[in-house]
């Protein structure tokens, strides 16, 4: 495409985006725009949610695939199927560079890496020959990408093709920023602004639900509590924006982690403190996934990895009959993970008999004003009620996952 047929298209896919009535005449009309503009005969845009640690499909344009919808209400996928969307598009153009497309063959290699199995598997499935993918940028964030694709016997993409798509893609952004105002005020209740993660209110509103259906039907509730290590020390040498980076960095690790449990919300609670709230899977697959991330944060830049507390109701933990109960649970055994500086995740119920987590959290009950009041009992006298000396190895704090 020529330079000048390059810009008009670009002035049209503009135009056609600032005409639009509404954030999703908006997303269709950049979808169609872009897809004209490429040359190609699918395209479609699709939202990284955090909260949920979905890759969620607004709009799809052109020729469809069988099973595929133009407004698809519920098209979706884990983002720990797209890793790329954590780690590429994250990390590379926020440590500094430049947010680029790739493209991707039908006929391309399996084995170079679990995203790039998604995309060619995909793409043969649906009878495409290839596609580019564009990242979409929202002030200095991953907000989603822009996926184009052409049929068999049509040209493959190339790189001249994956640089336009990035210029479209940074137009696309533009648009959706000038129309997000409104939405964004009604995210804001129940979002957190640095991470993007849902925030503690969001939290409490799950809760109750989850703990209702548990009530019901019996349905597993899990809380994973996180306590990201060292951030203070960051902060205090390296500056509050490598902190908040380091934030973010964990941020989107949690989303990719709570993606691995269906319906799992991702939260930031506050500080450094995070949490995932599963309702239905197992209390053995909310442990596993409690493992999986705190490897994963030991391999953050900056950081000293996360002290994990899970609590769930599929553990023998006594009656939840309250959110408080099994925050003060999880809470608990986060603490106890940080005393011991384990690498694993301290499982309420899982420490023997007595538990040391049920009874650090029967020793201190709760005040109205206070979510927490085992702290000093953790620590009073170099020693907690079920473990050794601070100095020693702690019982419940190094358990390995089922």
């Amino acid at each position: 495409m020529g330079e000048d047929a390059g810009l008009r298209a670009v002035v049209k896919l503009a135009q056609a985006m600032a005409a639009a009535q509404g954030p999703c005449d908006v997303i269709r009309a950049a979808a169609a725009g872009a897809r004209a503009a490429m040359g190609a005969e699918f395209a479609a845009i699709s939202e990284w949610e955090r909260a949920s640690g979905r890759l969620k499909v607004l709009v799809n344009d052109g020729l469809l695939a069988p099973g595929e919808e133009a407004l698809p209400k519920d098209e979706g996928y884990p983002v720990h199927d797209f890793p790329e969307i954590v780690g590429f598009l994250h990390e590379r153009w926020a440590s500094g560079g430049e947010p680029h497309a790739w493209v991707e063959t039908a006929d391309g290699p399996e084995e170079q890496g679990t995203y790039r199995h998604q995309r060619v598997a995909a793409l043969r499935r649906r009878g495409r020959a290839c596609c580019v993918v564009a990242p979409i940028v929202l002030r200095g964030r991953a907000w989603g990408e822009l996926y184009l694709a052409r049929m068999p016997g049509r040209p493959v993409f190339d790189r001249a093709d994956a640089d336009f798509a990035t210029v479209l893609a940074a137009v696309i952004a533009a648009g959706i920023a000038q129309t997000d105002r409104l939405e964004e005020v009604r995210q804001l209740a129940f979002t957190d602004p640095l991470t993007g993660l849902a925030n503690r209110r969001a939290v409490d509103a799950r809760m109750d639900e989850a703990l209702e259906h548990h009530r019901a039907r019996g349905t597993v509730v899990s809380l994973v509590v996180c306590d990201l290590n060292g951030l203070k020390g960051v902060n205090d040498t390296l500056g509050h924006d490598v902190g908040d980076r380091l934030l973010e960095r964990f941020g989107s690790v949690l989303s990719l982690c709570g993606a691995m449990l269906p319906g799992t919300l991702a939260a930031r609670l506050g500080g450094d403190e995070f949490c995932l709230l599963a309702a239905g899977p197992e209390a053995d697959e909310v442990v596993r996934v409690a493992e999986e991330l705190c490897r994963r944060a030991d391999e953050l830049e900056h950081g000293e990895g996360v002290a994990c507390g899970v609590a769930s109701t599929g553990d023998p933990i006594g009656e939840v009959t309250s959110a408080r109960r099994l925050f003060r649970l999880a809470d608990a055994a986060q603490y106890r993970a940080k005393a011991a500086r384990s690498r694993h995740p301290v499982v309420a119920g899982r420490g023997g008999d007595p538990d040391p987590v049920i009874e650090l959290v029967e020793a201190a009950p709760p005040k109205s004003d206070e979510r927490r009041r085992f702290r000093g009992a953790l620590h009073r006298g170099g020693q907690d009620r079920g473990g050794q000396d601070r100095g020693g190895q702690d019982r419940g704090g190094r358990e390995p996952a089922p």
